[in-house]
């Protein structure tokens, strides 16, 4: 975005005119000032910042903190049915780990590795797992919406009943999965199939 110009009378040319923010803010000011300097919350936002039941602001907060996982060994664990919503388990070794069920709406899985491991009927949707190691692991029935899975291997994965909607896979993934998909998610009721482009 350019700032506005004006022509110079004195030497004809043009020349960048700075936008002033100081008068609007006072003109905001003064007109607060004016309403009696109330300012309404709708009831939602109110609440949120109402601190008399001895819970903080932080612990109203909109976002979540992220659980890290980040460059550990996670093989073998069982995650089933947790709450990992936005976790970070890039570049974790979870041969076998088990994630049935489990939310990882969000996650990063990046450069991770979770050959035979489970992560059936998994919300995995909107994570970033690329450059992941899934060979052999069951995804039966997960929830693959809008994931970013480029240069990620899925040889002999289990993807029946899975939803890959809007996901970005290799095209030489793709063929493979084609392959063997088959059926619909019980959640969206998408044929795996048709999710994955076949």
């Amino acid at each position: 975005m350019s700032e506005p110009t004006a022509v110079s009378p004195r030497t004809g040319r043009r020349r960048r005119r700075r936008l002033e923010l100081l008068p609007l803010l006072l003109g905001a000011v003064l007109w607060l000032v004016g309403l009696g300097g109330t300012v309404a919350l709708t009831p939602a936002a109110a609440m949120a910042l109402d601190t008399s039941g001895g819970a903080g602001l932080q612990e109203r907060a909109l976002f979540q903190d992220r659980v890290d996982y980040t460059l550990t060994d996670q093989s073998g664990v069982d995650f089933s049915g947790q709450d990992l919503n936005n976790a970070s388990f890039a570049g974790v070794s979870g041969r076998g780990a088990r994630f049935t069920g489990a939310d990882l709406h969000g996650a990063i899985l990046t450069q991770a590795s979770f050959p035979e491991a489970s992560f059936a009927d998994a919300d995995l949707s909107d994570a970033l797992m690329d450059r992941a190691d899934f060979r052999g692991a069951d995804l039966s029935g997960a929830l693959l919406q809008g994931v970013i899975a480029s240069g990620s291997r899925f040889q002999g994965a289990l993807v029946d009943d899975a939803d890959f909607s809007d996901a970005l896979l290799d095209l030489a993934v793709v063929r493979d999965l084609c392959r063997d998909a088959e059926g619909q998610h019980p959640t969206t009721g998408v044929d795996t199939r048709t999710s994955l482009g076949c």
